[in-house]
């Protein structure tokens, strides 16, 4: 992105300086460098008929009044002697940049010296180099703050970007976790149309039973009537022990009880996928990573692969839990899209002492190296058009680098693809080559 640059000129540093003559005595000069209106310059300008032949500068009059009798020997004499005859010359219409370079290449005491400013060739004016210094500075810092706007700007965006890629994936995730809440949202709506057949039986056996109860205590109900009773609880209360109601009960209760801590897990998996964290690290264990990431993907999962499991002990690391999240979903679900049919994806945790490794591998068609040196390109895609954007795989490498770890992917075409992702156990380690242990 280009930062603008201001125009500043040399012009802007002019400095009107009356200029001496081939006659000027070195005691004259040193007087004008003693006034006040001299006190900043460190030389003056010698110019004859407009043109500048030379400049004086205060540190060769002072060396010439260090010498012995300087002052009485070498004041009176006139400058041409003393005088530097090839000064630093530059165009007022120069720009700043330009100046200063030139300044740069060719000053030869930066201590001592400033420049001449001309106009067609011709003097103009003095320019102090500690104003060009001072010029150059404020430019760089209104660089630095444009550029630090630029960068919150490329972070917002970037931030922006990493979530919206993030609820496309989780978007062609909707149909497939819709398919698995449907699924215990079906069994455990059929448990509750079971229990409230059995609670009405229940509750008719309990009227009964409670009518009963306050015939025996009231003691005003004739035989018949009490006979009637008697045979009815019975016939109520065998039916609900022959046909198992309260055994039944129990089952149904844990089945639905399961199907609702599926559905909250799916739900709270979806939760943690798609909120929007900024730069909240946390220390998560990977494995658990990996089985919220299973969750979210498990309609496509399942219908390409059998997913094996290697986790180890011990796979602690500090990072943003819902980008690693991300990294992982987006991985898996690439290797079960390479799968032509049915395979296995294994995921294999390992434990290291500054780092965790995740090695997810499937045995789907590979892919040739021109396409994998090109996977964590933005918009790199092999897919069809519409059914994918390019960035799954770019956002996750940057969310893998700003975690300081490695993304890496090994391929044979027609054998399968396996990635390797490294995250250091504590948010600021040194990445290490993926070859070592």
């Amino acid at each position: 992105m280009n930062v603008a640059v201001s125009n500043e000129q040399v012009s802007d540093l002019i400095v009107s300086v009356s200029p001496l003559s081939l006659s000027t005595s070195i005691t004259e000069v040193a007087n004008l460098f003693l006034s006040d209106t001299h006190r900043e310059l460190l030389c003056l300008p010698v110019v004859e008929q407009e043109h500048v032949v030379g400049t004086i500068s205060r540190y060769a009059v002072m060396r010439i009044f260090l010498k012995p009798f300087g002052r009485e020997i070498y004041g009176p004499r006139s400058v041409e002697q003393w005088m530097n005859k090839t000064p630093l010359l530059i165009d007022e219409h120069t720009d700043i940049d330009t100046a200063s370079h030139y300044v740069h290449q060719h000053i030869t005491n930066p201590i001592t010296e400033d420049f001449v400013i001309t106009r067609n060739a011709k003097y103009r004016g003095m320019g102090m180099v500690l104003s060009l210094l001072e010029l150059l500075g404020q430019r760089a810092a209104r660089r630095n703050q444009t550029l630090m706007v630029v960068n919150r700007n490329l972070k917002s965006s970037q931030t922006r970007l990493i979530q919206s890629e993030k609820m496309a994936s989780l978007g062609q995730m909707v149909a497939g976790v819709a398919h698995e809440i449907n699924t215990p949202l079906g069994y455990v709506s059929s448990n509750v149309e079971l229990v409230r057949g059995f609670a009405q039986q229940i509750q008719a056996a309990v009227v009964v039973s409670h009518e009963l109860v306050t015939a025996l205590q009231e003691g005003v109900v004739d035989d018949s009537t009490l006979g009637d009773l008697i045979q009815t609880t019975n016939e109520q209360t065998q039916m609900i022990l022959r046909d198992g109601m309260l055994d039944d009960l129990d089952t149904l209760f844990n089945d639905t009880f399961h199907g609702l801590e599926q559905i909250s897990e799916l739900v709270v998996s979806l939760r943690n996928f798609s909120r929007t964290d900024h730069a909240n690290f946390v220390s998560v264990n990977i494995n658990e990573s990996i089985e919220s990431a299973l969750t979210i993907g498990r309609n496509i999962l399942k219908q390409k692969a059998e997913i094996e499991r290697v986790f180890a002990d011990g796979v602690m690391v500090e990072c943003v839990p819902s980008q690693i999240n991300q990294v992982l979903l987006n991985v898996l679900t690439n290797a079960a899209q390479a799968i032509p049919n049915f395979g296995v994806i294994k995921i294999t945790t390992r434990s290291h002492k500054n780092f965790v490794d995740i090695h997810i591998r499937d045995n789907g068609c590979g892919m040739p190296e021109s396409v994998r040196k090109k996977i964590f390109d933005p918009f790199f895609t092999t897919k069809k058009v519409g059914e994918g954007t390019g960035l799954g795989l770019s956002i996750s490498y940057q969310i893998i680098q700003q975690h300081n770890g490695l993304i890496e992917v090994k391929s044979i075409e027609g054998k399968g693809t396996e990635f390797v992702i490294r995250l250091p156990r504590k948010r600021v380690v040194n990445t290490e080559s993926l070859t070592n242990n």
